[in-house]
């Protein structure tokens, strides 16, 4: 009998995880690397952030899932990986060195501040789940703090926040942040007039949801306006000025800023590759064929929104950056890496796109027809509850939207500090 190979897996995100799951067990050995210890949905982070949902809602332990579905001979290791020796066969993390004799990496993407790298300790951002937290008690912070002070002025300007990018993300926190000043603000904070709550929107482009349809993204601008969202299209943030308070554009005008959540734009994961140069494409996306292969290094491959794949002539400029294509390039590879030999390319099925911008409030694409309002507001939900690993976390999920939706509420705005010390953590 042949012994089996050593697959290891670099992140647990959409692609990395339905991977682990779908290779056949009996022929490989599989170690998945994370540097959390737990699989979290990201289209609903913004829920996370605006009180809406707790955080255990949406992750899943990696443990519990890899003993769950027969998935013996598959492990998890946590830890961030920095270097990747392609000659030797080896990965290193901040903690242990790991062999293997096929590599699949799909660590997903990090923030893009296109040049700006200043910004990362200036803005809030939405790419993890402790992100999400982080956003979440700043928010409540300053909610709490603006309805103890006295002076007016000062309460206004504590609670400008100014969002960049108007993709889904940065839409649907947008639209968030809208019904918070529409249905808590006059609730539970008697003190604050919901006008001194203001929400702008900078987006580059000459429209929100630029990736979807047009009736899609007028829909959403109708949703946002209705909310009382300001809009600032066809315009870029130049520069935020921390000290002033101010968001400085490339129209000239400047926004009064005490928060700024930055939603504009990803790129991937850096790796450091030694033994062999890796190609990569827009957004520094690892280059792959047809087959998820890095060309030219034999044994290695790449899913999911870290890689970039110009050979489907249907994407030549590459695939959109969505779990559906993490998801179905996962399984098309799990196939082929299951099978004798590599025999089935990849082709992508587009299932359609959907945001939401807040109760009854949704627009959705789908390759047949459009909608939006309430019914696509039911879809969204139902689609992201479904997607939720986790019967718990789905009945969590779902009683909180139902009590949410029905009591204009939520019981989750609860601002917890956790304590620095003592500082033990290993190998730290």
């Amino acid at each position: 009998m042949r012994p089996k190979e050593h697959i290891v897996i670099v992140g647990g995100g959409f692609a990395g995880l339905c991977l682990a799951k779908k290779l056949n067990k009996k022929k490989f050995d599989i170690t998945l690397i994370d540097s959390n210890n737990y699989h979290s949905f990201p289209p609903l982070f913004y829920q996370v952030a605006s009180s809406g949902l707790e955080p255990a809602g949406i992750c899943f332990p990696f443990r519990s899932e890899l003993r769950r579905f027969k998935n013996d001979g598959c492990r998890y290791r946590i830890g961030k990986v920095t270097t990747v020796d392609l000659s030797k066969k080896t990965l290193s993390t901040q903690y242990e060195t790991i062999g293997f004799d096929r590599l699949v990496i799909a660590a997903g993407t990090t923030n893009n501040f296109f040049g700006k790298n200043d910004l990362e300790k200036k803005v809030y951002t939405l790419k993890s789940t402790s992100e999400a937290m982080r956003l979440r008690n700043d928010i409540l912070e300053r909610l709490e703090m603006a309805s103890i002070e006295p002076d007016h002025a000062k309460q206004r300007s504590m609670l400008n926040f100014v969002v960049i990018g108007a993709g889904p993300t940065g839409v649907e926190i947008a639209g968030a942040l809208g019904e918070m000043k529409r249905y808590i603000i006059p609730r539970d904070y008697p003190s604050l007039y919901p006008d001194m709550l203001s929400i702008s929107v900078i987006e580059g482009s000459d429209r929100v949801l630029a990736t979807m349809s047009d009736s899609a993204s007028d829909k959403a601008k109708e949703y946002l306006e209705d909310l009382a969202v300001d809009l600032h299209l066809s315009t870029t943030m130049t520069d935020y000025d921390t000290v002033n308070g101010t968001v400085c554009c490339s129209d000239g005008s400047a926004i009064s800023a005490s928060m700024v959540i930055w939603t504009a734009g990803v790129t991937a994961v850096p790796f450091e590759f030694i033994g062999h140069d890796v190609e990569t494409g827009r957004g520094h996306r690892i280059a792959v064929d047809r087959y998820n292969r890095l060309p030219g290094i034999d044994g290695v491959y790449a899913v999911g929104d870290i890689c970039i794949m110009t050979e489907d002539p249907k994407f030549p400029a590459g695939h959109p950056q969505l779990a559906q294509v993490a998801i179905q390039q996962a399984v098309n590879l799990a196939g082929n890496l299951n099978g004798d030999e590599l025999n089935r390319p990849f082709s992508y099925h587009d299932k359609g796109s959907m945001a939401t911008v807040g109760r009854n409030r949704a627009v959705v694409d789908l390759p047949a027809f459009k909608f939006a309002g309430f019914p696509a507001w039911l879809t969204w939900m139902f689609i992201h509850l479904i997607s939720i690993i986790g019967f718990r976390n789905r009945l969590t999920v779902l009683i909180n939207w139902i009590w949410a939706y029905f009591t204009f509420g939520s019981q989750l705005r609860l601002l917890f500090k956790a304590s620095n010390l003592p500082n033990d953590n290993p190998k730290q």
